[in-house]
């Protein structure tokens, strides 16, 4: 099966939604898992890796949960395939790099991925929609435990799961959350928490993680020590975090809307003018635009506008996912003015923003237009 029959549509993939979506766009929780007596992926060569492949595919493929899965090498898929599935947060920018021994086992609705020989020889993922770190791992946990009875993990009764790197040695789980923070960053006031986050032992990054950019005011939030606490522990304290930022965002929210509310309308006006007459618009203006769309949206000053559209155009403006429209190989130029029209299209339906504020709700907006 070729993996373009089998992701889903951007929108419907778009439309998931879970507790606090207002600002927590997703929740993942990743563990690292090694096969005792093969070498590390990054010490091992290349018939290493191809042999664990081989031996350990099949026992994914084989839980429950994978049926009627994606399944397959790294080196069999484009690196516009693999870009793809970068820019839907299904694999990292580690994994895309890779080829021969390597592969992914993907289930059908897109919120389990195991990465075959990352950094790891196993990366579990489990996302879900809004904040759902619980819920998550205890699906993730049993998925785990299952694994482990047919596979041999290395592990050490002192230090816990080994793992490629010693950041990950111990209960080897990132856990962690996407949030939409504009009103923090329209405040001034995202360093500051950002700050007394990191103290809290928690890394705050960008969209695609280590070393990115917030673009469209997204930040990802995940713990940083995975050794001498519990799962659990490290769940909660997080969640703890994440609430307390969540809190932050709304107060800044309000405040904007009592204090300043014509910076706010002047910034949604501003956007959603570029986005729907622009003849050329790059990635990173797009992204920042649309948090602004969104936004608005939350404050109730699009009328019948669906949430779901804009975290839409959010992936459908990716480079990738534009490539992948037009069946072209695009330079960055032609990329800025096909991502335009795209636009257009999409936001011609969309009246312009209110100039008034309607009762700030975190509700999901109306999905029941389907020309939206």
């Amino acid at each position: 099966m070729k993996l373009d029959d089998f992701l889903s549509t951007v929108a419907d993939s778009c439309k998931k939604q879970g507790p606090e979506q207002t600002i927590v766009l997703s929740s993942r929780v990743r563990i690292a898992r090694n096969v005792k007596g093969y070498s590390f992926p990054g010490w091992a060569k290349k018939q290493e890796r191809i042999r664990l492949f081989e031996n350990v595919r099949p026992v994914i493929e084989s839980l429950d949960e994978m049926k009627s899965s994606f399944s397959d090498s790294m080196d069999n898929l484009s690196s516009l395939e693999k870009q793809i599935l970068v820019e839907r947060h299904l694999i990292s920018r580690e994994h895309a790099a890779r080829n021969s021994g390597s592969g992914l086992v993907l289930n059908k609705d897109e919120s389990l991925c195991v990465m075959i020989n990352e950094e790891d020889h196993l990366r579990m993922q489990l996302i879900q929609p809004g904040l759902q770190l619980d819920a998550a791992w205890k699906q993730l946990d049993e998925i785990d435990t299952r694994l482990e009875e047919s596979l041999p993990y290395a592990f050490s009764r002192t230090l816990g799961y080994l793992t490629a790197c010693p950041t990950n040695v111990g209960t080897a789980i990132r856990v962690s959350a996407m949030l939409h923070l504009p009103g923090l960053v329209l405040a001034d006031q995202i360093n500051q928490v950002v700050q007394a986050v990191s103290k809290l032992g928690m890394a705050v990054r960008g969209l695609y993680g280590e070393g990115t950019d917030a673009l469209g005011n997204i930040f990802q939030v995940s713990n940083q020590m995975t050794l001498g606490e519990s799962e659990k522990d490290i769940i909660d304290r997080l969640n703890k975090v994440l609430k307390q930022m969540i809190e932050h965002e709304e107060n800044a929210r309000a405040s904007m809307v009592e204090k300043k509310p014509k910076i706010v309308l002047n910034q949604v006006g501003r956007a959603y003018g570029i986005l729907s007459n622009a003849h050329s618009i790059t990635s990173k203006e797009t992204m920042n635009l649309l948090s602004m769309m969104r936004l608005g949206n939350d404050f109730g000053l699009f009328s019948k506008m669906r949430r779901s559209l804009v975290e839409e155009l959010f992936i459908s403006t990716q480079p990738a996912h534009l490539q992948k429209n037009v069946q072209d190989k695009l330079s960055a130029e032609q990329r800025d003015l096909i991502r335009a029209d795209f636009l257009r299209g999409k936001l011609r339906s969309v009246s312009r923003p209110s100039d008034k504020f309607a009762e700030v709700s975190s509700a999901d907006g109306d999905d029941s237009d389907p020309n939206i």
